[in-house]
C-alpha cells in the first residue's frame, strides 16, 4: 500500500513543469539555455572594466545558481543591457556640513527575453547602492563595494527572471 502511494508521489514530482532548485529559482522545464549580451558601461563614470566585469558575474551568477547552459547566441532566454548610472552622493553631514559618509550607486538597465513564454518578457532598471566613509577615497572604497553592489543587482535580475515563474 505505501509503495503504491509512494510511487504515485514520485511520478507525480516528475511530471511537475517547473524544475526547483535550493537557491530558490523554478525554472520551467523547457528552458535549457541562456544568452547573457555584454553589458557596456554607459555612465559617465566607473572603472573602464566595469561593464564586462558585471557580465562576467552575471554568467557566473546563473551557472551557480540554476542548470541553465550559457550560449554564445539565441537562447531559450537572454540577457541583455548596460549599466546606466555610476554615482557617488553624501548622505549623512557633520556639524560642519561636511559628508560623513558616502554612497555609491549603480544602475543597470536589464532587458529579459524569453522564447518560451513572452508574458514573462521585461525590461527594467535595477539599482543597488553601498556606503562608505568619508575617510575613504572612491578609489579605495570601490574593490570592496563594487562586488558588494554587484551581488545585490545580480540577486534582484535573478530573482525577477528565475524566481518570478
Amino acid at each position: 500500500m505505501y509503495s503504491l502511494l509512494w510511487g504515485a508521489i514520485v511520478v507525480g514530482l516528475n511530471s511537475c513543469v517547473l524544475s526547483y532548485s535550493f537557491s530558490g529559482s523554478s525554472v520551467p522545464a523547457d528552458v535549457k539555455t541562456l544568452f547573457v549580451d555584454n553589458f557596456q558601461n554607459n555612465a559617465t563614470l566607473g572603472p573602464a572594466n566595469l561593464g564586462q566585469d558585471f557580465t562576467d558575474q552575471l554568467k557566473e551568477y546563473y551557472q551557480q545558481n540554476s542548470s541553465l547552459d550559457l550560449v554564445d547566441g539565441n537562447g531559450d532566454w537572454s540577457l541583455r543591457g548596460n549599466i546606466t548610472s555610476y554615482t557617488v552622493a553624501p548622505i549623512a553631514l557633520t556639524a560642519q556640513s561636511q559628508a560623513a559618509s558616502n554612497r555609491l550607486t549603480i544602475a543597470v538597465s536589464v532587458t529579459f527575453e524569453s522564447t518560451k513564454d513572452d508574458t514573462k518578457n521585461f525590461t527594467q532598471t535595477f539599482s543597488q547602492f553601498a556606503d562608505f566613509p568619508q575617510t575613504q577615497t572612491l578609489a579605495q572604497a570601490e574593490p570592496e563595494r563594487i562586488p558588494e553592489i554587484f551581488e545585490k543587482l545580480l540577486l534582484d535580475i535573478f530573482n525577477k527572471t528565475a524566481a518570478n515563474w
